[in-house]
């Protein structure tokens, strides 16, 4: 038998990491609250499903935004011929506008200028191929995304240089780390062609000030190395402060403009990762030139682009779009970071994200990676909850763990907090906090007036709770 590429074959993909084997437990017995109520509940996956009924009444609204439809068919042959590389104007003017009303429209960004690709995943590679040579490296801050190892290094040859960050500081990136990074690379003969953050953080919840980014730009045009900015979180952002992108740094301080690039998609903002939007924004002509040319591996489909374009243009719609998800994801992670403190448990302060920054240093039998492996592995196979180890993450300190909260319905969530609940119990954790306190890294400062009766209360009788295909409702009847 012939052998095949050792790219193809090797271990890139980063697919043996615990990341992806919570992934697999969770595809082998899958949770369903009727046909499989002990099955792992799926905890892994940062998706926002918090807002459909909203985007499927619009589309009920607006049918004419599917060609499939008798208000729409007018556009299906257009729509299904040949479109090159640059897309359809409609969707890279929605696109731009997007992007500038979810950052308060405090900046404006070219259409001339959007790049798209098959996810965000598919723009990160893009921006690597167009930036970075086999050997050569990106500083990236830790904990990070754990597909970075794959959508950046895998076919690209370019190698991650980790900018080592710790709970001391709450995980911030400061000037030191990236020197230190940056000097540790060099003495290891590794070429820094740039780096990459991610703001708002995955899997933090946090994200950067207008002076961390000023700093972060100083020191890229010191080096003479990119940025690349991973924004794709930034409609996510439920609680004030507001999100500062690089997008608006870079308007009041003095910068090699070519050496700044955004990765941006609507997976999260939208909720959308199956329609795989990817955008690359390079501030730099040369590389916005090549990323189209490479962007043909990887196109958004001309269906979904129309679709797309005549969404993100009705303003009226957005705008409450946008509203309405950030309250509906302050809410649920007011109420899930409420609930956990109640049992003892503690996560990094943070107003973005689908996700909080789980500490369960505390129940690690010694502070070690190991320790948290095994950990990990009585959550998976015991509680049957598919959460994420740091060590994924590249954490440099056992026992944090990435736990996802916009990607289930209520039940589900009521479901996954019991079994939480349980499993402190029975391991004698259980630390209710004094009434007039939480824990140290609690996400909010809420008032314990509120008694969890009245927060069940809120919970019963939210509309996704009592619809009639509601396992609760179902169950009353």
């Amino acid at each position: 038998m012939a052998a095949i590429s050792k790219i193809a074959t090797g271990n890139g993909h980063g697919e043996n990491s615990a990341y992806f084997d919570g992934w697999k437990a969770y595809e082998t017995n899958p949770f369903h609250p009727t046909d499989r109520p002990d099955g792992v509940i799926q905890m892994g996956l940062a998706e926002n499903q918090l807002c459909f009924d909203f985007i499927e009444k619009w589309l009920m609204e607006h049918p004419e935004a599917s060609i499939c439809t008798a208000e729409g068919v007018s556009k299906f042959k257009e729509t299904a011929l040949f479109q090159d590389y640059h897309g359809i104007p409609e969707f890279s003017q929605a696109v731009a506008k997007f992007m500038g009303k979810v950052r308060g429209d405090r900046v404006k960004f070219d259409p001339d200028r959007i790049v798209m690709s098959g996810g965000a995943t598919g723009a990160h590679e893009m921006v690597a191929f167009c930036l970075a040579d086999p050997g050569e490296a990106f500083l990236v801050p830790t904990p990070y995304y754990p597909g970075f190892d794959r959508d950046l290094r895998w076919r690209t040859g370019v190698e991650l240089v980790p900018v080592v960050c710790d709970s001391a500081n709450d995980f911030k990136v400061t000037i030191d780390s990236l020197q230190s990074a940056y000097h540790k690379a060099q003495e290891a003969n590794i070429k820094i062609k740039g780096l990459l953050i991610t703001n708002p953080s995955n899997p933090l919840g946090t994200f950067m000030d207008k002076d961390t980014l000023k700093n972060i730009i100083n020191f890229v045009n010191e080096k003479n190395i990119h940025l690349i900015g991973d924004e794709i979180y930034a409609a996510t952002v439920f609680m004030e402060p507001e999100f500062v992108s690089i997008s608006e740094v870079i308007e009041e301080v003095e910068c090699n403009r070519d050496l700044i690039h955004i990765v941006y998609s609507l997976s999260k903002d939208m909720g959308f990762p199956g329609f795989r939007v990817g955008i690359v924004y390079s501030y730099n002509d040369t590389v916005t030139s090549c990323a189209r040319k490479m962007s043909s591996f990887g196109l958004v489909s001309s269906q979904t682009q129309h679709l797309i374009a005549t969404m993100l243009s009705n303003d009226e719609f957005i705008d409450n779009f946008v509203a309405e998800s950030r309250e509906r994801l302050f809410k649920r992670h007011k109420y899930f970071t409420w609930t956990l403190s109640q049992i003892g448990i503690c996560s990094l302060k943070s107003n973005a994200g689908l996700f909080i920054w789980m500490d369960l240093r505390k129940l690690l039998k010694e502070k070690t990676f190991e320790a948290e492996m095994d950990l990990w592995r009585v959550i998976i196979d015991e509680v049957k909850l598919n959460v994420s180890p740091g060590s994924s993450f590249h954490c440099h300190e056992p026992g944090w763990f990435r736990v996802c909260f916009a990607n289930m319905d209520d039940y589900s969530m009521e479901i996954a907090l019991s079994r939480i609940r349980n499993f402190m119990v029975k391991n004698n954790e259980t630390m209710v906090p004094p009434r007039n306190k939480l824990c140290r890294r609690t996400s909010l400062k809420l008032s314990l007036s509120r008694s969890l009766s009245r927060k069940m209360d809120d919970f019963i009788m939210s509309p996704s709770i009592m619809s009639p295909q509601s396992p609760l409702v179902q169950a009353r009847t």
